[in-house]
């Protein structure tokens, strides 16, 4: 089997995702394009140079909609040869297009893909697409269906996350997303957003409160417990498919949990004759890649069993990898995932996450790899793990190795 190998990675900064965000102005598919130019003009991309672009984007209608991928493709500088796919596979979405990728890599189906992905929360607000999972009482009150919010609620609730410890977490990485741009650590990988006229629109992450302490944490009121104890209230609901738990604990709030923002990201990922052909040197190897699906009412736990599927697969143990990414969509589901493996929080997130940074639904999984491939460069670290909850119950991870 051919080896998907990744030569380059690189990310818009997050904007705010409300209308007076930097970002807000820039649609999408010219979001997109902003990071396939730069990708073509780091890497002297010409012609039908990768076989095609896979595109992460989640909610998938309006400007966002019609096959974003190929209409970022055409209004980017790309060759008007390289067609474009959009998936959604909810948060995991911009890892999925790098998992596709590299896996049509591996499986001999052309030589190199960019993969990544986008979203513009500011103007396509999330659950503007009206997807069946969440208004289809058909579909939703078979499963127990509740709102993401929920669903981490009832992870602190079901696997005793304290209020006090997400907001240490949450934190911890604003102070961690802090000290890396102050010691420069995405300088590699944040590209500027520009306008028509070439003046900087973003250079850095926007959404960022670096002065959160536990003090402004413990002001702030749970997000989600109103509706979930208001009537019908999902907290009934819950406790119809938990019957085992008294209540649900509403612990998250928008401190501790993932910001609304917009971004876009992209990674290049070839064999080596790809490199070979356009003298570019790999970064690292995509060793392995995993999904899975899980209990889609609690929803969030993914991280832990696509974790141990895509360890067991390939012969490893937790002890095996060096660094951590796991997004920050609530606090409770990083803890979830530290406490199933009892692993050091010096090894997760280690330059912030979301809950400092935001979480641009469709780009957030390409984004972490980034990040991830970058800090084990700056560490000088060998294998590095990326997963992320998913939206409806599912799981994603990635595990690469430097080369």
């Amino acid at each position: 089997m051919t080896e998907a190998y990744i030569y380059d990675a690189l990310r818009t900064p997050r904007g705010k995702g409300r209308k007076d965000g930097a970002l807000h102005e820039v649609t999408a598919a010219r979001l997109s394009a902003v990071a396939l130019n730069a990708m073509k003009e780091r890497n002297n991309l010409e012609g039908h140079a990768v076989e095609d672009v896979i595109w992460g984007n989640v909610t998938q209608v309006g400007e966002q909609g019609a096959c974003l991928a190929r209409t970022a493709v055409l209004a980017s500088d790309l060759d008007e040869s390289i067609p474009g796919l959009s998936i959604n596979r909810f948060c995991a979405s911009g890892l999925e297009a790098v998992n596709v990728a590299a896996n049509q890599v591996r499986g001999g189906a052309g030589m190199a893909y960019i993969a990544g992905g986008v979203e513009s929360m500011s103007r396509v607000p999330m659950g503007s697409d009206g997807g069946a999972i969440a208004v289809d009482p058909s579909i939703a009150i078979d499963n127990y269906f509740v709102p993401q919010g929920i669903g981490a609620d009832i992870i602190a609730t079901k696997y005793g996350v304290t209020r006090d410890e997400a907001d240490a977490m949450a934190v911890e990485s604003q102070k961690r997303a802090k000290a890396a741009w102050d010691d420069n650590r995405f300088a590699r990988s944040v590209i500027t957003v520009r306008d028509v006229n070439g003046l900087t629109i973003l250079d850095h992450d926007e959404y960022m409160r670096p002065g959160t302490d536990m003090q402004s944490l413990g002001g702030l009121n749970p997000s989600f417990q109103q509706m979930g104890e208001v009537m019908p209230g999902f907290d009934n609901v819950a406790l119809l498919k938990y019957p085992e738990l008294e209540r649900i604990n509403h612990i998250h709030h928008a401190g501790n949990s993932s910001g609304i923002v917009d971004g876009a990201a992209a990674v290049l990922i070839g064999s080596k004759e790809f490199g070979e052909k356009y003298g570019l040197k790999p970064r690292a190897r995509i060793r392995a890649t995993a999904k899975i699906g899980t209990d889609p009412t609690i929803m969030l736990t993914g991280p832990v069993p696509v974790t141990k599927k895509i360890l067991a697969d390939n012969g490893m143990e937790i002890g095996d990898i060096d660094l951590f990414e796991v997004n920050e969509a609530f606090a409770a589901v990083v803890a979830l995932f530290e406490k199933s493996f009892n692993v050091d929080h010096d090894k997760v997130n280690v330059n912030g996450g979301a809950i400092a940074m935001g979480h641009p639904l469709g780009a957030t999984g390409a984004m972490i790899i980034g990040t991830l491939l970058d800090e084990m460069e700056r560490s000088d670290k060998e294998t590095g793990l990326a997963t992320l909850c998913i939206g409806s119950g599912m799981g994603a991870a990635t595990i690469i190795e430097r080369v």
